[in-house]
């Protein structure tokens, strides 16, 4: 087998979002979705949606898929589809941006799964059928009380854990932008004392404060607040780009620090992290490496006795954790969510979503072959649009 082309179509789609510079409802927002397609001399072809700043739920730019239908086809039509990991090395070393190189290594997945005739978990080597979830919330849903009446009610749906994006670059008082002050540290604490409050002292709690804390001094205070409330983990606290400050932050405190969460360089930078003692668990996605990616990144967590907690939802980051135990990769983060937000609202080019919850609070892996995509072309070639 051999690929012959690689396409990308953008099409148009509608979905809730959550305005995050002046916190508000966007109800059915215009979304660019993408659609990647690898195909191969046997009529096979492999899919991967999305790849934009929501993983799965955003399209690529113009620019990206350029690259993809322009120097990555060049490269890759001849190839064996199968030969994944060599695709993967030649992608590092041409320097492909991770997000286009990600999109290629799923959709190659998606292909082998179609092929034969499994879900891409089982592929890989599967290592569980369901998965934990916990409801992550947009950032500026609202006050301290907001994120706590919300957090009752996703208790009331049935999930078992809970994070918290609080305050960025937005005044919870005023309901205004703060470009020059990111983060609000007051209510910010106050917003997870009034959590725990509300849910009580079993339901899991995580922070994720995205980097906004800009000096050690204030994440620190924070911290010792998350320590006194139990909270799980605290997240991507300070801007990745100082390491030594995340290593001092590590010796300071003893709730987990999970990061890095967004540094580029993928099993690499994850592993220097490791070494350096800058995090306590280790965060990965499809977006970072693809599926390949992922599980290299949770093999090193192991070998280490740390977690590798797979960052954002989506049918790419399902699978790397049904190919990784719990013990390494226990939560899957299922949003991001926010009052208003009908998150399991169905995507009109699918017919049906790959994170449905069941009544225990678990995610079922998709079951059909490849990465589980049931698509509904005649709505993709409806809402075709030129490159965007």
């Amino acid at each position: 087998m051999r690929i012959t082309d690689i396409r990308v179509i953008p099409f148009r789609t509608y979905a809730d979002r959550w305005d995050i510079g002046h916190g508000r409802l966007i109800p059915k927002a215009e979304v660019h979705q993408t659609v990647t397609c690898i195909d191969t001399d046997e009529g096979l072809t492999g899919y991967f949606f999305g790849g934009g700043k929501h993983g799965d739920q955003d399209g690529l730019n113009v620019v990206e898929q350029e690259m993809l239908t322009g120097r990555i086809k060049a490269l890759l039509v001849g190839q064996d589809p199968f030969d994944r990991e060599m695709v993967w090395k030649w992608l590092w070393v041409a320097n492909i941006p991770e997000v286009v190189a990600s999109v290629v290594d799923l959709a190659l997945w998606d292909l082998a799964g179609r092929a034969f005739g499994q879900p891409v978990y089982k592929v890989m080597g599967g290592a569980r059928d369901k998965v934990k979830a916990y409801a992550s919330t947009y950032p500026n849903i609202g006050s301290p009380q907001v994120y706590a009446d919300h957090a009752l009610a996703c208790q009331a749906e049935g999930y078992t854990a809970y994070k918290i994006h609080p305050h960025y670059f937005w005044n919870p008082e005023t309901g205004l932008p703060t470009p020059g002050r990111p983060s609000n540290i007051k209510d910010d604490i106050e917003t997870c004392q009034l959590v725990r409050e509300a849910v009580g002292p079993d339901m899991v709690l995580m922070y994720d404060v995205w980097g906004t804390y800009h000096t050690l001094e204030e994440t620190i205070k924070v911290g010792r607040e998350l320590e006194k409330l139990d909270f799980y983990w605290f997240e991507h606290p300070m801007p990745e780009y100082r390491v030594e400050s995340y290593v001092r932050l590590c010796r300071e405190l003893s709730i987990p620090i999970l990061a890095p969460e967004i540094a580029a360089g993928g099993v690499f930078t994850r592993a220097e992290w490791i070494l350096r003692g800058a995090s306590d668990m280790s965060r990965m996605d499809v977006r970072r490496g693809g599926l390949t990616g992922c599980r290299k990144t949770a093999v090193v967590c192991e070998a280490y006795g740390i977690k590798c907690e797979i960052h954002m939802a989506g049918w790419g980051n399902l699978h790397a954790m049904g190919a990784t135990s719990e013990d390494t990769s226990e939560y899957y983060e299922k949003g991001l969510l926010a009052p208003g937000v009908d998150y399991d609202a169905p995507h009109p080019y699918l017919h049906a979503n790959c994170d449905q919850m069941d009544a225990e609070g678990m995610i079922p892996l998709p079951q059909m072959p490849g990465l589980g995509y049931d698509i509904v072309w005649d709505y993709i070639n409806d809402n075709t649009t030129a490159a965007s």
